[in-house]
């Protein structure tokens, strides 16, 4: 029986190359010239710094572009409501996450068995996996999931025949 499993996940070398691209762009562009700003990544936490509220939310702009280009999703990112304002400088701190969590998890079967596609779907831990008869039904799933949305980043993997 065909099968595959649903899961997010976040390439860390990909994200540090979103950091760094980010990075070379901030110091190429005009309005950040002369002002203290950084773009920092310890694991999967992406700091943003800079002098004012207001280019904090150009540089989550810049960097969410910089994400966009390495295929990450920066949707799915838990985000702080506001800035930190500490001293001098304004922090931003942007968690990606891995897995699924509960939650998501159930509004995917939900959105699959609302499809009314042939298909069994179950949650296994972090990821959801899908059964069917037919190869087309589970790609009709992948199309779908691609189609709604789901504000994290979803990959397939283990694909089975």
């Amino acid at each position: 029986m065909p099968s595959f499993d649903i899961v997010s996940e976040i390439d860390e070398v990909a994200l540090r190359h979103a950091v760094d691209n980010a990075n070379r762009e901030l110091a190429t562009r005009f309005d950040f010239r002369g002002v203290e700003a950084s773009i920092e990544q310890k694991g999967l936490v992406v700091t943003l710094k800079t002098e004012s509220d207001f280019q904090v939310r150009q540089l989550e702009e810049l960097f969410s572009k910089a994400c966009v280009k390495q295929g990450i999703s920066a949707a799915g990112a838990d985000k702080e409501d506001t800035p930190v304002h500490s001293g001098k400088t304004f922090s931003w701190n942007m968690t990606f996450k891995q897995g699924i969590d509960q939650p998501t998890a159930k509004k995917v079967i939900k959105l699959i068995k609302d499809s009314k596609l042939k298909v069994q779907a179950s949650i296994q831990g972090e990821q959801v996996r899908v059964n069917g008869k037919k190869r087309d039904d589970l790609q009709a799933v992948m199309a779908l999931l691609k189609q709604s949305d789901i504000e994290i980043s979803l990959q397939y993997n283990n694909f089975r025949d």
